[in-house]
Order: structure tokens, then sequence, then C-alpha cells
């Protein structure tokens, strides 16, 4: 009835004025917010004023616009003519009729969606011409591609977690002290911590429904099956339907395990020298010959006791540990059905657009593609020329193209902030027998798990909004996953947390076009706590220089990764560090194939040295936080396994709705 009443008094008053809105956006005029509509234009039959001739008198709007009715509205434009009149009745028009018909219009809807393992290589846009992805080509043909976008890890949780939060994972304690840098079981105690803000948590304050389909890899549990302390409805998530873990081969059976024979063998080998000591202390105990109290024996032989558990587990049980489906905080799938599983996921997501359209919300698709053991539907099965991988990656895309068809379907494209991107680069070591499973990263050295080599961090960049960004653009400046929070978070009418560290800067300058150069000067690329490299963009030059610390040995040595580890370590022997360090233009030398040196480059030791000093100052911003990926808390718990039946009886199948509706 309040739209009625204010389209008849505009219509009575300002029946000289037609106004036709189409895609709006969100600026602001002397920090007070108010709608754009950047196609906007008002017609008279004497005058057409066009966006760039109503962007007027920003006093007389912000008086405008602190009117408590129409009716003083209205008087105070009485009292105004000429040019001036009819400004301010266009901004009566975006003062009163979105306050009182549209909940708040200037909160765009939020469809992030993350790859796994996706190299950068094998999109389209990127320079792929043997794959198909029409949706994601098309997606960077509408708008924003960025050329140089960088994740903080190289390996999924550590990167998740700085994506999610905006800082760099050792911060957080994300980053790993040991060779094994991701969690590797859902029944483990580390993960995300409860004191860390992601961008779901600042959204659902600013009232945006959120959710998470998809994978998750951030924990599940602290201190008991239930408490569900690292769960992403603990992080600001109000649903979620996917992997707490993620997809390993395990889940299929068919494959290699990703718990390899060297972590097996670890497990077992450190079972049996806690066992002696325990089996020391305790004949010692009996026999007097020391004095020990029963209270450490016996936390000694409950260490025995979980690594002889692990690696128990590793035969056979990962399937059951690892490979379920969550529906917020009940598991409907133990182990998992992967045959439905995209299609589920799908589902899943489409049904929270269709149920969310009247309210703004942030969906957070994280994709299960394109890990291995590479589940593919079977109408994508060698579709592709590039074997089981190519048919996953076009698979991926019809995936894309399903979500961006529902955001359309509801009429929310001119309103939705789509951002697209992989969370580190493709696997070069992934494979089975001769045939390689993991992804291309086009002309950038290493991979998936090789600290600071280009390849591992340089990911795909996509980000389209409507009307709002301009389209068909390519960014080449650095740019960062992390920048996706506070980018988000200030498009959303939310406050960046000034109570920590935020290494994030909001891409909406660069986006826009009103900034030429990225607000980052220097980005940090860590292999687990161990800098491997940094990156010096030195604005006034366009130039980008890369400083090498720490490079992978890779084996066989010519091969440019480590088959013979199936992921490169981040320190030890068989990694090299280099004093000086490596020096690259990334700008001349992307590839990072022509070292620099004093002899070659007359400015070393001054870039050096700089890059050197930054490294100090960032150093000092670091605080101790405990370890979330330690030996202690990435060891599997079994009081901590996530279990729809009764431990150790851990199966279930809940999902009886028709995955087949999405196809």
């Amino acid at each position: 009835m309040l739209c009625i009443l204010t389209l008849c008094v505009l219509r009575n008053t300002l029946s000289y004025l037609a106004v036709s809105v189409q895609e709006s956006s969100a600026h602001t005029c002397s920090g007070i917010q108010r709608v754009h509509d950047q196609a906007l234009v008002v017609q008279s039959p004497s005058v057409t004023v066009s966006h760039r001739q109503w962007r007027c008198d920003c006093e007389l709007y912000n008086e405008l616009c602190t009117c408590s009715t129409q009716g003083e509205a209205m008087k105070f434009i009485r009292e105004h003519s000429g040019k001036k009149r009819r400004c301010l009745s266009i901004w009566l028009t975006l003062c009163l009729f979105p306050r009182t018909c549209v909940s708040n219009p200037s909160k765009p809807n939020f469809l992030l969606i993350l790859a796994d393992d996706l190299g950068i290589g094998d999109v389209g846009c990127y320079g792929n011409d043997t794959i198909r992805t029409p949706n994601i080509d098309g997606l960077a043909k509408e708008g924003v591609r960025l050329s140089q976008h960088i994740a903080a890890a190289s390996v999924c949780t550590p990167s998740r977690a700085a994506f999610l939060t905006g800082r760099y994972p050792i911060r957080s304690g994300m980053a790993s002290n040991t060779q094994h840098r991701v969690l590797f079981w859902n029944g483990c105690s580390g993960g995300l911590p409860p004191n860390e803000t992601t961008f779901a948590t600042i959204l659902h304050q600013q009232g945006y429904s959120t959710a998470l389909v998809g994978k998750w890899h951030m924990g599940v549990n602290c201190e008991s099956s239930q408490d569900h302390c690292h769960h992403p409805l603990h992080h600001g998530f109000d649903y979620f339907y996917g992997m707490p873990f993620t997809l390993v081969n395990e889940c299929q059976g068919t494959d290699d395990p990703e718990l390899d024979k060297s972590l097996q063998d670890k497990y077992w080998l450190h079972s049996q020298m806690i066992f002696l000591a325990v089996l020391t202390l305790l004949i010692g105990k009996l026999t007097s010959l020391f004095q020990v109290k029963w209270k450490i024996i016996i936390c000694v032989a409950i260490c025995s006791l979980l690594y002889f558990l692990s690696w128990f587990s590793s035969y056979g049980f990962t399937k059951y540990w690892n490979c379920i489906l969550m529906r917020n905080h009940d598991i409907t799938e133990q182990p998992m059905n992967l045959e439905k599983t995209t299609s589920n996921m799908l589902k899943e997501a489409v049904s929270f657009i269709e149920r969310n359209k009247q309210r703004p919300f942030l969906l957070f698709f994280s994709l299960l593609h394109v890990h291995t053991p590479l589940v593919t539907m079977e109408k994508f099965l060698g579709r592709s020329r590039h074997g089981l991988y190519g048919d996953n990656v076009e698979e991926m895309d019809w995936i894309v193209g399903r979500l961006l068809d529902a955001i359309d379907k509801e009429g929310l494209k001119n309103t939705t902030f789509v951002y697209f991107a992989s969370d580190h680069g493709g696997s070069v070591q992934a494979h089975r027998g001769n045939a390689h499973l993991g992804g291309w990263n086009g002309i950038y050295k290493g991979g998936k798990g090789m600290g600071g080599l280009e390849g591992g961090i340089r990911v795909p960049g996509i980000v389209r909004w409507p009307g709002a960004l301009p389209a068909d653009i390519v960014i080449s400046e650095p740019t960062s996953l992390m920048d996706i929070f506070p980018t988000v978070v200030q498009l959303a009418g939310g406050v960046v947390p000034q109570d920590r560290v935020i290494d994030g800067r909001t891409l909406l300058p660069l986006l826009q076009g009103t900034a030429r150069h990225s607000e980052h000067e220097f980005m940090f690329h860590y292999c687990g706590v161990v800098l491997h490299a940094v990156r010096w963009h030195q604005k006034d030059r366009g130039t980008t220089w890369k400083a090498h610390y720490v490079t992978p040995v890779f084996q066989p040595e010519d091969s440019r990764a480590c088959f013979g580890r199936r992921i490169c370590p981040c320190f030890g022997d068989s990694v090299t560090r280099h004093d000086p360090p490596l020096l690259f233009d990334l700008s001349q030398d992307p590839s990072e194939a022509n070292p620099l040196s004093a002899d070659t480059e007359p400015l070393f030791d001054t870039i050096v040295n700089r890059i050197g000093k930054a490294v100090e100052e960032h150093r000092r911003t670091l605080t101790p936080v405990p370890q979330q990926l330690s030996s202690y808390n990435n060891v599997w718990k079994p009081w901590l396994q996530p279990c729809c039946g009764t431990f150790p009886f851990c199966w279930c199948d809940k999902e009886n709705n028709k995955a087949d509706d999405i196809l």
C-alpha cells in the first residue's frame, strides 16, 4: 500500500517525469548511501537527463533524504526551481520509493564459486583452446578477468582459510609446521579457529542469508563429536550442505590411496616407538628401577593408541571416516554416494537461490571438481580431448552454467556479484600410470603443493556484476583470493574487523576503474610456516619482482615436479635455500625461467634489500597462535569422529531426494 501511495504522489506532483530504472548499484554521496541507477534516464517532452547529469548537488540531496515524510520532501522541492528542481525530483524517487518498496536495494547478492585444484591453463578465457568452458568464458566476457590472481597457499586447507578470513593462514594457525599441510581427518581437532571472522559471519550480521554448498575442509570438532566448533555453521553460514572434508581417492576406492604408504609407515613407526616407551616405563615402574607417575604412563599409552588407530584406519576405513555428506550438523550419507553427489549439491544450491530471492543472500558454492578421483557423471565421460580430467573440467563448467541460469531465472543477474576462482593451481603430480589426472598451469612453473612457484598459486579469477562493473576487460595488477573478504564486506555494508591484521584489499577501485594500481605492494608466499617467496609490485615502474628464498627439489630433477613424494615438501633436505634469493621480473618473465643476478640486473642489490626489509616488517606483524595443523591436532581421534550411528558402526543413507531432477 505504501508503494502505491508513493507512486500516486509522484505521479500527481511530477507528471512531466517518466522514470525508467534499470540496472542498479550502490554509491555513496557525502557519506550517505544512495541508490545509483547507471542506466537511469529521466525523460520529459523537453528534457532528457542522463545519469551523468543527475549526479548533482550532494548537499541538496542530503537535505532531501533527511526529510522524514513525503510531504516534507515535496515542500522542499517546491522551494527550488529549474535544474535543481528536476534533480531533486529524481532524488525524491530514489530516496523515498526504494526505501518503502525494497528491503535494502543497495546490497547485492553474492555467488562465490571456488574450484578445487583447477589449473589456470584449463579454462578457455585463460588460453585453453582444447577444453570447452563456455559458461566460465561467458562469465569473463560479461565481467572482469584477473590475470594475476594469487592464492595464499598452494594447498587446500590454508588457502581456503585465507579466502574466508582475508588473512594469511599463518596468522590463524592454519599454516602447518609439519610436512602434512592440510587436515587429514574429519575426526581430528584442528580447524579454522572459532575466534576467526569470516566474510559469512559479517554478512550474517548484515541481514544476509548465508549458505555453503560443497567442500569445507576446515575442520569439524574440537573436544567432542558434537561441539562442531570448526563447523561452517559456527563461522557465519546459516546453511551447510556438502563434505566437511575433501574428495580423496579412498572415497571411490579405485585409485592409489591419498594417505600414501609413507604416511602409513610413519604412523606404524610412531606406534611401535611409543609402545616400546610405554613398555619400558611400565617395567621400570613395576620393578622399581625408577620412579614414574602412572599418569605419565597412561598419557604415553594413549598417544601410542592414537597413532595405532590412525595407522589402522588408513587401511580401508578412511572412506567411512572422511567421505561423508552433511546437511547442517546432521550426517546424511556415510560413506557418501559419489554418483549422486554432484547432482545433490547442485540441487541444494539452486533451491537456496529460489528460497532467498526476496532477500540479500551469500551463496558460497565450493566445488569438489576437479580434485581426484575426478568423479564425473556418465553424460560427460569421453566428451573432452584430455581424458577424465578434461571431462571433469567440462562438467564443472556445466555446473557453473546451471548456477548462473538459476540466478538469471529469478531475475537476479543485475543484482548479483558473481566470483569464480580456484583455491590454488593444478596438480602436476596427479597421475594414474601414464595417464595425467591433474591440471595444466599454462606457462607458469610448478603446481599444487609447490610453495611459492607461480603455477601453484596463480589461479583464474573472474568477477561479474552487470551494470556496476565493466564488461570484457582484463586487469593485470596483482590481486589475491584474500581480497574477496574486504570486497564482499564493503559491498554488504559491513565493517572490516579493526582488531586484527587483514591482508586482503578491496577490489572495488580496480574493478570499477577508479584506481590504476592494486593496493598490494608486497605479497608473501608461504609453504606451511616457511616463507618461500615474496612478490613486490613496484607501481612507479609497472614492474612485479619476485624473490625465491626456498624452492623444492624436483624428483626426478628434470621433471618440474616431486613425483617421488606425491607432493613437494616445504623444508628439510628436499628443498633448496637461496642466499641471495632467486630474483625474477614477472613482468618480463612470468614463467620464472631466467633468474636475474647482479650482472644482469643493475638494481639487483637494491631490489633484494627492499624485499628483505618488507619481510622484516611483515614478520613484526605476526603473533604466536595455536598450530591447528600440528601433529597432535592432525591425528585421528575416535571421540571426535562424526558418526551417524553408534561408533564404530558409522554408516547411513538419509538422502531420499531425487537428484536426477536437476539433470
